[in-house]
């Protein structure tokens, strides 16, 4: 029983790595069809949105069963209960671009923001890829050097995402409304991806070492 219970904790885990894959590959063509205005891209961002859903339910169905049938304790209830609540975040960010895709497929054939904004966008957009691919890592290995890079990461975003607002509220922007919309909804997409995965390195943390780090996320 010990063997098939330890094998189940390791396939939790693996599929964590797995939906974050996901989540990589979705944040990575999300931001090129927002940059590119693709709008092939952005509808196969929207669609395989569904996959990742369907990841962390079965991932998170899985859970709960160890939990009822298993009753773990110590790390091994740790590493279940940081399971899921990684499972929701993961899913959250596969959400945030799902968002960005859609805004891509609303402006298209134009882009989202106009050329001002371009580069600060495709920066953010390049930190949340970025950020993304060290989470994979992060769950494969539980490296908590890795965990801080994010948090380092992270930083970056939200001070890109200040300078979109001080850009928009600024006298000198002359965008029209539509403008001011998009790009506050896309900075706030981006900026929320980066904070979800800040609040999964800190359950990872919590995961490699007990101690719990509250999490505004």
């Amino acid at each position: 029983m010990r063997e098939v219970f330890q094998q189940e904790l390791r396939e939790v885990q693996d599929r964590l790595v797995e939906i974050s894959g996901l989540v990589a590959v979705s944040i990575e063509n999300a931001t090129r069809a927002f940059n590119e205005s693709n709008v092939s891209l952005a509808e196969s961002v929207i669609a395989d949105d569904d996959k990742i859903d369907a990841a962390a339910a079965e991932l998170d169905e899985l859970a709960i069963n160890i939990l009822a049938r298993q009753q773990p304790v110590a790390r091994d209830l740790r590493i279940v209960v940081s399971a899921l609540r990684i499972s929701a975040s993961l899913e959250r960010m596969g959400d945030m671009s799902e968002h960005i895709a859609q805004l891509a497929r609303y402006r298209f054939p134009d882009k989202v923001v106009p050329k001002s904004l371009r580069p600060t966008f495709a920066e953010m957009g390049a930190l949340d890829v970025e950020i993304a691919k060290k989470l994979v890592e992060l769950l494969k290995t539980e490296d908590l050097k890795v965990a801080e890079e994010i948090r380092n990461e992270d930083d970056k975003v939200d001070a890109l995402h200040l300078a979109v607002f001080d850009k928009v509220l600024g006298e000198t922007w002359k965008g029209a409304a539509v403008d001011t919309v998009d790009a506050t909804l896309a900075s706030r997409y981006h900026e929320r991806f980066a904070d979800h995965a800040v609040s999964i390195a800190k359950k990872v943390q919590y995961l490699a070492t007990g101690d719990w780090v509250p999490s505004d996320v």
